[in-house]
């Protein structure tokens, strides 16, 4: 998977908190290395994995799990000749008694998770080496009957520390005017008694050490030094001893180093196992389904990062479409439903429950690719659209069929036009490669290029109007608009600058980078440009009409409608309103037809009961001019008086038959007009 784009959809989030359930730092370990899979075997192995976790975990029983501390160091140095001390071998059997704790513990689990409990049957708790650690140490203390001999060497010791306890007792009373204080203290394994500088001479035996002033001497002394020699030979034996008998326990460890090595593997393991599912129950998620295919099938999905806060959203990708074009207004919650479906991705291929409802599917990709958030870098001089042109490089060279990308704010940070022209060709060769792609924007090109291509879907961020507030909803099937003036309005812009935005915005126009004045007319009409020159036809077969108003003179000049189909907003600008209200429309007028909520250019003029014919995508239709209100009038669109409407209104094969009418007759030539319900009507 793509670390990069990891990063950018915040899986390490997810990551550490799944490493922060972990109670053991091999579990830790095997935690901090797993990322998803892009095999399906392995992933559905580890949501089963943490399907059986959740259920113990669920059914409310404390799973014995040890924190293996000082095990990992332990295990590190069998086969090396170490001798471990009592401490360190009674750790070992503290920890081999919580192997056969859990050993016990899943096998009382096993119809609840098989899985689990089939992993148990591979730990040992070491029964003969347990016993002997207990019956030699206790509490990190060698016991007495550890072995005979090394009972018998400390009742010897004692027997001889005992006497020497005396002995200075005596020289205790015997020396007292010459003490510094009455007691008995130790200097390594001598015992000694504080006797005065001054007073040297008169308490034979030797000096051990003296205090930091020099006034006061520590004395052995002479007639105690006999019975200290023997003390400290028994003492000597005692090591001796301790040292065979833990040689013994160390020696009987090694033997074991292979199970004691699969013991921690194993609980390790159910550590990391038992983290997943700690996680799943820290956001009440579900175990998605997996399948060979890659598919996004989300149902009520709530980002985890967001909490209780988070709203459910409902998305598909890779089953009735491969594209899903995302609109709606700023902090609408699209880059949150983009992050979503990402992060959901990687997390289901990594075996980790979703926070979502059941009946959530998901494919195996491949490779998850993001370009979310502007990606600037003043160290490398990364400009927002750099960023962006960076990263698409890069989903451009790797993406294919099985891969998953994301893409935040297409077309930003550059002229709107070549930001958008680049937008829809990387669509397109993304939509040839079979990827299945999730993007968002704001621009009504980016939503007509979805609307007109098949595998391609618009869907909207629900948004209330009324009170200005999102609702986190995503809805497939629609584009949705901006709410840039109304969300302006709530943030304080002033009245004045509004009010203007609502006047440009009402006229239809919106002004392009490049300084010319576009107004968009969705309408379907087949025509074609005839070349002056040579007469010969060029056809095309336009949705969208484009006019500009040139930047050398105020007349306006027609372009040749592009090759977009629908480009028009769901919720188009408003109608001019007309103070005069013409009794009639003129052929060629664009008008805005209120049942259908669109455009329409007016073919027929209105008759004596009020009825117009207008042609709505290929077909005619008739409206009473009260249904209509005139959008753009019929100058504006196209150039001259003298413009054939016939480019707009007729077929290709009819504008070719009458041509050849006007040369010459044709016997049983004719030409058959649709009527305003879509049938034929009389020949001309």
């Amino acid at each position: 998977m793509n670390q990069a784009s990891m990063m950018r959809l915040e899986y390490s989030f997810i990551h550490d908190n799944m490493c922060s359930f972990t109670v053991s730092e091999p579990g830790r370990k095997l935690a901090e290395k797993h990322f998803p899979s892009t095999m399906l075997r392995q992933a559905a192995a580890w949501q089963h994995e943490t399907a059986e976790a959740e259920a113990l975990l669920r059914a409310g029983s404390s799973v014995p799990l040890s924190s293996m501390e000082g095990i990992g160091i332990f295990l590190s140095l069998l086969g090396k000749g170490r001798i471990y001390d009592e401490k360190e071998l009674d750790v070992l059997s503290s920890w081999l008694a919580s192997i056969g704790q859990m050993k016990r513990y899943m096998a009382a689990k096993r119809e609840l998770a098989p899985l689990l409990s089939g992993y148990a049957d591979s730990m040992q708790d070491c029964p003969n080496l347990k016993a002997e650690i207990d019956r030699c140490i206790r509490s990190g203390w060698l016991l007495d009957n550890a072995s005979p001999e090394l009972s018998r060497i400390r009742r010897s010791a004692g027997v001889a520390e005992d006497r020497v306890r005396r002995k200075l007792d005596a020289a205790l009373v015997k020396y007292r005017s010459s003490l510094q204080e009455a007691i008995v203290s130790r200097r390594g394994e001598r015992y000694v008694i504080p006797v005065r500088r001054d007073q040297r001479k008169l308490v034979p035996g030797t000096v051990w050490d003296e205090s930091s002033s020099g006034q006061t001497l520590f004395i052995e002394p002479s007639d105690v030094a006999d019975l200290q020699a023997e003390l400290s030979m028994w003492k000597q034996e005692e090591e001796q001893e301790r040292t065979r008998i833990l040689s013994m326990l160390s020696s009987m460890a090694e033997e074991n180093g292979s199970q004691l090595a699969v013991n921690l593997e194993a609980m390790a393991l159910f550590d990391f196992i038992l983290a997943r599912g700690k996680l799943a129950r820290s956001y009440d998620g579900i175990r998605p389904e997996l399948t060979a295919e890659p598919i996004i099938r989300l149902k009520g999905g709530r980002h985890p990062q967001l909490g209780d806060k988070a709203m459910p959203i409902d998305a598909e990708l890779g089953i009735g479409w491969d594209q899903l074009c995302i609109t709606g207004p700023n902090t609408g919650g699209k880059t949150i439903a983009l992050k979503t479906l990402g992060l959901f991705t990687l997390m289901a291929q990594a075996g980790l429950f979703l926070p979502a409802e059941e009946g959530s599917e998901f494919g195996i990709f491949e490779d998850v690719l993001a370009d979310v958030g502007d990606g600037q870098s003043i160290q490398q001089s990364l400009s927002t659209f750099s960023s962006h042109l960076a990263v698409l490089n890069d989903i451009l060279g790797t993406a294919g069929g099985r891969t998953l990308v994301l893409l935040d704010e297409l077309a930003a940070g550059t002229d709107p036009g070549e930001g958008i022209a680049l937008s829809i060709a990387v669509l397109e060769e993304l939509g040839r490669r079979g990827t299945k792609l999730a993007v968002t924007t704001h621009f009504n090109e980016i939503k007509a290029y979805a609307s007109r291509t098949p595998r391609c879907m618009n869907a909207r961020m629900a948004f209330d109007a009324e009170t200005l507030q999102p609702l986190y909803r995503l809805e497939p099937g629609e584009a949705g608009d901006s709410y840039a003036l109304s969300i302006a309005k709530r943030y304080g812009l002033p009245e004045r600058v509004l009010k203007r935005a609502e006047e440009i915005k009402a006229s239809g126009a919106s002004t392009t980078a490049s300084g010319k004045s576009t107004a968009l007319l969705e309408e379907g009409v087949e025509g074609s440009r005839q070349n002056t020159g040579n007469k010969e036809e060029s056809n095309f077969e336009p949705k969208i009409g484009l006019v500009m108003e040139s930047r050398q003179t105020s007349q306006p000049t027609a372009l040749k409608p592009t090759d977009v189909t629908q480009l028009a907003d769901p919720q188009p600008p408003k109608p001019i309103k007309n103070t005069a209200k013409p009794k009639e429309f003129n052929v060629g007028d664009c008008v805005w037809i209120h049942p259908l909520k669109r455009t329409g250019i007016v073919y027929r003029e209105a008759d004596e009961r009020g009825e117009v014919i207008v042609q709505v995508k290929k077909e005619k239709k008739t409206f009473n001019r009260k249904r209509l209100s005139l959008y753009i009038s019929r100058d504006s669109l196209y150039p001259g008086e003298e413009y054939d409407m016939n480019i707009v209104f007729d077929s290709k094969e009819n504008r070719k038959t009458r041509n050849l009418m006007s040369r010459k007759h044709v016997e049983g030539m004719r030409i058959e007009t649709p009527s305003s319900n879509g049938g034929a009507g009389g020949p001309q």
